[in-house]
């Protein structure tokens, strides 16, 4: 029985995540030739507050980004 766990940083609709469900399953069927039914999926997801990569938290992370591109758009605009 094959299990997949997925850990996501921010948040996925319900559509995007039985997307991904789908697609896995399909993928293990077909190359590993389990049964669908026997493929096991968990998704996780963390809050960008509660994930830090390269010494800082996603948040912060993604805050500059969004502020440098403010910042880029002001400019660009005059």
């Amino acid at each position: 029985m094959p299990f997949v766990d997925i850990r996501l940083a921010g948040p996925a609709t319900r559509d995007q995540k039985s997307a991904l469900v789908a697609d896995i399953t399909r993928s293990l069927a077909e190359r590993l030739g389990k049964p669908a039914a026997a493929v096991q999926v968990t998704i996780t997801e963390y809050a960008l507050e509660n994930y830090g990569a390269g010494g800082e938290l996603l948040v912060d992370r993604l805050s500059a980004a969004a502020i440098g591109e403010d910042a880029n758009a002001a400019d660009t605009s005059r």
